[in-house]
């Protein structure tokens, strides 16, 4: 029958070694809370539970530390795009050599050639 096992030795047995190390590792971060779940009707359960508490915490660091990674990158990529388009004004500039008057059609053709 389907989720029914044979009875016969322990589950855990049957994973591989870097699954049964991830599996001791949550485990033994759950147990900070064992005062908690070994109040509940169904320990194991709760357990469970705790675990995934324990997993939330590690998301959410992962994500403040990729948060923190990400910003001097978004920098690095807000001046290059800062530097193309001195550039590109600059290469318009010399090109065209417009008149004061013709300021606000420069910024347009800059602007166009920047969405490429």
């Amino acid at each position: 029958m389907l989720g029914q096992g044979s009875g016969e030795g322990d589950w855990k047995d049957h994973l591989n070694d870097e699954a049964k190390e991830t599996l001791s590792m949550i485990l033994e971060r759950s147990k900070k809370h064992q005062g908690a779940y070994m109040q509940a009707d169904d320990v194991k359960v709760a357990q469970v539970w705790t675990a995934l508490v324990e997993l939330k915490h590690e998301v959410d660091d992962m994500k403040s530390l990729l948060e923190k990674l990400a910003a001097p990158f978004k920098a690095i990529v807000e001046a290059g795009e800062a530097a193309k388009r001195k550039a590109v004004e600059d290469m318009v500039r010399q090109m065209i050599k417009p008149n004061p008057e013709q300021e606000e059609a420069t910024q347009k053709l800059v602007d166009s050639l920047m969405k490429f």
